[in-house]
């Protein structure tokens, strides 16, 4: 039941990051994701079997409980249509990513009131609980996009401020990113893991707005 909760959690969270690149996009004078239908808060909508269903459920497991990870479809976006063609691709990016820590923001601070007023016992700790997941997988997912490897998007900030001199490594990176960060998840680099990095992250960010350290 608490899976469930937590999958319910980060299929919100993701679907609001991908209506948040479309909002963004269709403001800057693209429609695509609007005309695809997916500038809307119904899940149905974002759902990818893989991505928020099976990626979820695999992360939990793996991690011994502590850590829940996936993601929705993408919006289509068309860049071409932006009225602002140098800094749109990462004004759209940036989008999702604030979103994230918005939302991370807000019901961190909540925690924080709730733990002023000193009343997590009870029915509270399992809403506490929930809370601290809501921050946490906000977080993960935030700072998670922000690595500027391709398809995630931190990428398109990186892309838009490369010089043209670096079109081959862009290339490389587009045409390698998947490869690259399922290299970076598995195996450590030295005393470097990517994982446990994000993990630790979002657990220094969830101190600083919760004003406790994570306990999962």
């Amino acid at each position: 039941m608490f899976l469930l909760a937590l999958i319910l959690i980060l299929i919100f969270s993701v679907v609001i990051h991908e209506v948040a690149h479309g909002s963004v996009a269709n403001y800057l004078g693209d429609p695509t994701a609007k005309y695809a239908g997916r500038l809307t808060l119904n899940p149905l909508k974002h759902l990818d079997l893989f991505g928020s269903f099976l990626l979820p459920i695999a992360t939990y497991v793996i991690s011994g409980g502590t850590m829940v990870f996936g993601a929705a479809k993408p919006v289509p976006i068309n860049p071409n249509n932006f009225r602002d063609q140098k800094y749109g691709s990462a004004k759209v990016a940036i989008a999702g990513v604030a979103t994230n820590f918005l939302i991370a923001a807000v019901f961190g601070l909540i925690l924080r009131f709730l733990l002023g007023l000193n009343i997590v016992s009870g029915v509270t700790s399992s809403v506490y609980d929930l809370l601290t997941y809501v921050v946490f997988i906000n977080l993960i997912l935030g700072i998670f996009n922000l690595v500027p490897i391709p398809p995630l998007d931190g990428s398109h900030v990186l892309f838009t401020f490369l010089p043209p001199s670096q079109e081959d490594f862009k290339n490389f990176l587009m045409r390698y990113g998947w490869v690259i960060l399922i290299f970076l998840f598995i195996f450590p680099i030295g005393s470097f893991s990517l994982l446990n990095s994000i993990f630790n992250m979002a657990a220094f960010f969830y101190k600083l707005l919760v004003g406790a350290p994570l306990i999962l």
